[in-house]
């Protein structure tokens, strides 16, 4: 039973994530696809709070998502999908550490993990390009994301114990 119930968990959330990438990309074309982006979808990393099942259903999500992007470099395949499932297993391991009531260093492992891995990727590919300021970008894309999406999403889950009920 909580295998089937794992496996359910983490086919959901990497459905989950690629729908939302597309969406943003249909809806601000390119926008999760750039070197440089905000993309929505990677506020689902909170789910790592509350169910390991996020940590392969988010390398999963981005994974599938990279496939089907023709622009995705090949190098992104297995960068992009390390740099979400080792985020993911950082934020896991943080979880119960709170400032202010708030994962606030759980919220930094995804900008962390994928500024060093995604920036050091980009700096293959772009060249001329310096890895410190790929990594920054990366970084600050995706701080952006989890200090605002990724908090509000934390905050329904957060209310009453509405995560815990949900990935009991």
């Amino acid at each position: 039973m909580k295998t089937s119930k794992y496996l359910t968990q983490a086919a959901i959330i990497a459905a989950l994530y690629v729908c939302l990438c597309l969406l943003q990309n249909l809806l601000l074309p390119n926008s999760a696809s750039m070197a440089v982006q905000f993309r929505a979808a990677e506020a689902l990393c909170i789910l790592a709070l509350f169910t390991p099942a996020a940590l392969p259903g988010l390398a999963l999500g981005c994974l599938l998502f990279n496939l089907t992007q023709a622009g995705a470099l090949p190098l992104d395949f297995f960068i992009g999908t390390a740099a979400s499932f080792l985020a993911a297993a950082g934020m896991r391991l943080l979880r119960n550490v709170r400032f202010w009531k708030l994962p606030i260093l759980s919220l930094c492992m995804p900008a962390l993990v994928n500024g060093i891995l995604v920036g050091a990727e980009l700096t293959i590919y772009i060249e001329g390009s310096s890895f410190w300021f790929n990594a920054l970008c990366v970084g600050a894309g995706e701080l952006a994301v989890l200090f605002s999406l990724g908090l509000a999403l934390y905050g329904v889950l957060s209310h009453r114990g509405l995560g815990n009920r949900i990935f009991r």
